[in-house]
């Protein structure tokens, strides 16, 4: 089952294949028009809510979105990174691919949308990042909306120093725990002493 709405239409419920629905949704994901024929009229949709079985994965619900083919819409473009067995870093297992945005919101025209922001990290060296600016799109057609150009969006980045920084954060915590462990020490000694001369005194 599915459903096609769109800003000032009605919903229409509407019966579509399983398997080509997967295969759009696969080929072109949220952000790439297809053909939706109903009767003798072919509608250009949107992918807009997808609803899986959790236990078999298998697609129950559709929602498709008409647009207006004339207006700027909203959409939420996957950053997809490639390159990763190429990159000389990656491949010595000495550094990591930080995706600091999955997913980035652009507004366009719904036939200009871009499928992804494909970033290439094959050359990319440690602590080399990627800005929003520096992603390839068509600025003239395609604007950013809650990312700044200086914001990043993939950042290269060393392993060791990340394990450093645990086993310094390890060895501060352990220092406090046996100073703090002495002074106990230290208060329980003093209050067994004062106890024993008070008694004394007695």
């Amino acid at each position: 089952p599915a459903v096609i709405f769109g800003k000032g239409l009605e919903s229409q419920s509407i019966t579509v294949s399983q398997v080509e629905v997967e295969k759009a949704y696969n080929a072109g994901g949220e952000t790439t028009l297809i053909d939706i024929k109903i009767g003798n009229e072919t509608e250009k949709v949107l992918f807009k809510e997808m609803q899986e079985d959790p236990l078999t994965g298998k697609i129950i619900h559709v929602g498709f979105y008409k647009p207006n083919l004339k207006e700027k819409t909203e959409a939420q473009v996957p950053v997809e990174v490639i390159g990763e067995e190429n990159n000389e870093f990656l491949k010595a297992g000495g550094a990591i691919v930080l995706v600091l945005a999955n997913e980035i919101a652009v507004e366009a025209l719904p036939m200009d949308l871009p499928h992804a922001f494909v970033v290439d990290v094959s050359t990319m060296q440690i602590g080399d990042v990627v800005t929003a600016g520096q992603l390839s799109y068509d600025t003239s057609k395609v604007s950013l909306v809650d990312l700044e150009a200086e914001d990043m969006v993939i950042k290269l980045d060393k392993i060791e120093e990340q394990v450093e920084e645990e086993v310094a954060v390890s060895e501060e915590e352990a220092l406090e725990k046996i100073e703090a462990t002495e002074e106990k020490v230290a208060e329980e000694g003093e209050e067994g002493e004062e106890k024993k001369e008070k008694k004394e005194e007695k």
